[in-house]
């Protein structure tokens, strides 16, 4: 083992210029921690000339980062470039391949590769680590893979988004619409220019896949996860939640069933008296609940380049200190296929807004639906009367199963009073 952990940096956007930072500002407390010191010898990024607000002398740059792989002088490579393809999975893999450790922040590429660069960093007897791709600053990943291994995870969820729970929070806490709402999150840097991954739920469910594979001992599985983001929520419905005692999270969920692992990223209802539903603004918050340690709850800033850049330190730290655990908690051939629970398996209950024409029979119409469904209606709100106009009409529902909440939904669309699509959220009770 050399004296010296050198590194590699492929992308020197905001998390790496803060982890280049943070290394040499904190270089005594890491080498102590550490027990030797880490240093960066080589980057890459796209644009040489620009300032990125640290001093670039004595490394080596690359224009073409997959040329990191092949230098002599690299013992790790920090790939935090991003994207699921490309030159970052044909950098971590050569990496991987040439006998180099890989830290990477790449939640895409972890998702939907990370099973198979697993297996490489295995047989090469070298380190793929990914604190830093999952909830941003939260150690889960160290959590759930080493704090939590005496125990059998029965369910794993969370706030997984930061752009969508501040969107959230703050359409619940003004009133304003969802697209002022994105637009002022796009100014503050919260959002990107191009949001879909975020408000589609693609980078929450990105991050459950991966969670859910430790939870469960499976391969990583990001096509079984049903996805669902918050575009359709309106501050009606965080008024009406409020009104209800709720508050509207987009969380992913991971829980082991009868029918197999089901995995869901989704906007729902969550008691007001939960912990999680206390989670505001651009912070993300992860539970677990394990068998003989109950529920736990991990909360943090879930991006940004300080929180990021710690992460990623802190797996650079540990490769130092030749601290090594297999990449999903078990060793590769341990892991097994995951068999896919679809989301029609589940139960529970739901919130259903309505937009209908205010005129005798609609709710008979309604009710009659759900009846023949067998949906049991727990509560109805319809907010004064306005005959001949469009009116909202709320429903709750005691436990029953999705597939009749889908049946019946689906019917209900069809009749000639319902103006708009139905909102329809699960209530989960966490």
């Amino acid at each position: 083992m050399s004296d010296v952990l050198r590194v590699a940096i492929a992308g020197l956007g905001t998390v790496g210029a803060e982890t280049m930072r943070v290394l040499r500002d904190n270089a005594d407390l890491l080498t102590a921690r550490a027990g030797r010191p880490i240093q960066v010898v080589a980057v890459s990024a796209r644009d040489r000339a620009k300032d990125r607000g640290v001093d670039l002398g004595g490394v080596a740059w690359h224009d073409n980062a997959a040329e990191l792989a092949g230098r002599d002088d690299v013992d790790v490579v920090a790939e935090l470039i991003g994207g699921s393809e490309g030159i970052a999975k044909d950098l971590v893999e050569a990496a991987l391949g040439s006998g180099k450790s890989v830290v990477t922040a790449n939640k895409a590429l972890v998702a939907h590769h990370g099973t198979a660069l697993g297996a490489l960093a295995e047989v090469n007897g070298v380190a793929l680590a990914y604190e830093s791709a999952v909830a941003g600053g939260i150690p889960i990943i160290k959590t759930m893979r080493e704090g939590l291994s005496a125990n059998r995870i029965e369910r794993v969820y969370g706030i997984l988004n930061g752009t969508c729970n501040y969107i959230l929070t703050v359409m619940r806490e003004t009133g304003r619409p969802f697209a002022d709402v994105l637009a002022d999150a796009q100014e503050l840097g919260y959002a990107e220019a191009d949001p879909a991954f975020d408000i589609d739920g693609v980078d929450a469910a990105h991050k459950l896949a991966i969670l859910s594979s430790i939870a469960f001992g499976t391969t990583v599985d990001f096509d079984a996860i049903d996805i669902q983001g918050i575009r359709p929520i309106s501050p009606v419905d965080l008024e009406y939640a409020q009104e209800l005692g709720y508050r509207i999270k987009l969380l992913g969920i991971a829980e082991q069933t009868e029918a197999g692992v089901q995995q869901r990223v989704k906007p729902c209802m969550v008691p007001m008296t939960a912990q999680i539903a206390q989670v505001d603004g651009v912070f993300n918050a992860v539970a677990a609940e394990g068998s003989s340690v109950g529920p736990t709850l991990s909360y943090g800033r879930g991006a940004g380049a300080g929180p990021t850049a710690s992460a990623v330190i802190a797996d650079l730290v540990d490769i130092a200190a030749d601290r090594k655990v297999p990449v999903f908690g078990v060793p590769g051939a341990a892991l097994s296929a995951p068999r896919a629970a679809g989301i029609e398996s589940l139960s529970g209950s739901y919130y259903i807004r309505l937009m209908v024409i205010d005129r005798p029979g609609v709710l008979a119409d309604l009710t009659a639906v759900f009846r023949d469904e067998r949906v049991s209606v727990e509560a109805l709100i319809q907010s004064g009367r306005d005959p001949g106009e469009i009116v909202p009409v709320v429903l709750t529902t005691h436990e029953t199963e999705d597939a009749a909440i889908r049946r019946s939904v689906a019917k209900i669309a069809d009749l000639e009073a319902v103006t708009e699509e139905p909102r329809v959220l699960r209530i989960e009770a966490i």
